[in-house]
């Protein structure tokens, strides 16, 4: 049975800012996850500085969108489909935010890094980088597509960030064993990293909140054998 949807136009409107609100603060957190990346490659304490101090407008965007949506659930107590879109577009604008911070913690860690001399050039964090950036777009497409697929995919790529994660940890322990100078810096890039890790986590809970919004069911916490069926 088709659901039933709204019809005044009014009401959509301020459904559709919802949504546009979306993908700016999505776009505004791949941005930057997209800039710390170039500072931590190029070791560019400035830029680093620059996303710290933006992260201001995406806890302002963050606040905005949250406030509109319990403003429609207070004034027009949406039904169905539109009530799933709402309450996913709360817990979606939460994990944007939350990836906005493990942003400023890695752009922290950056500024700190560069007093110390590089350890290796940088090949996995920037792919782990790429890998996280892709699955933030590929979740907010899904969502703007309603693709319950698209979004299951996005949940298969976060074993490839643990995976990755755990590859940096391990090649840190053994430079951290064979040198206990280089102790302190292995720890700041593991807290990278554990950070880009997190970021997917996030990312994945976007899209575990997608196939919510369409098809109504809740895969949080399932394995993604589990989300594919």
């Amino acid at each position: 049975m088709e659901e039933l949807r709204h019809t005044s136009r009014e009401y959509e409107k301020e459904l559709q800012e919802i949504r546009d609100g979306l993908l700016y603060l999505g776009a505004k957190a791949e941005k930057a996850l997209e800039m710390v990346m170039q500072a931590l490659v190029g070791r560019d304490a400035n830029l680093a500085r620059q996303i710290i101090s933006a992260d201001d407008e995406i806890d302002r965007l963050d606040i905005d969108l949250e406030e509109k949506c319990i403003r429609i659930l207070a004034l027009r107590q949406p039904a169905a489909i539109d009530l799933r879109f709402i309450t996913t577009a709360i817990k979606i604008t939460g994990h944007l935010e939350r990836i906005g911070d493990m942003v400023v913690n890695m752009a922290e860690k950056v500024i700190i890094l560069n007093d110390f001399p590089q350890l290796k050039p940088y090949i996995d964090l920037p792919r782990m980088g790429e890998i996280s950036r892709e699955m933030i777009r590929n979740s907010l497409d899904a969502m703007v597509h309603q693709d319950a697929k698209l979004a299951v995919k996005v949940c298969e790529e976060d074993a490839v960030m643990d995976q990755l994660n755990e590859q940096i940890f391990r090649e840190l322990v053994t430079f951290m064993l064979e040198d206990p100078v280089k102790i302190q810096v292995c720890l700041y890039i593991m807290q990278i990293s554990k950070s880009l890790e997190r970021i997917a986590d996030h990312a994945e809970g976007i899209a575990d909140m997608v196939v919510y919004m369409v098809t109504g069911r809740i895969i949080r916490h399932q394995s993604v054998q589990a989300k594919d069926t």
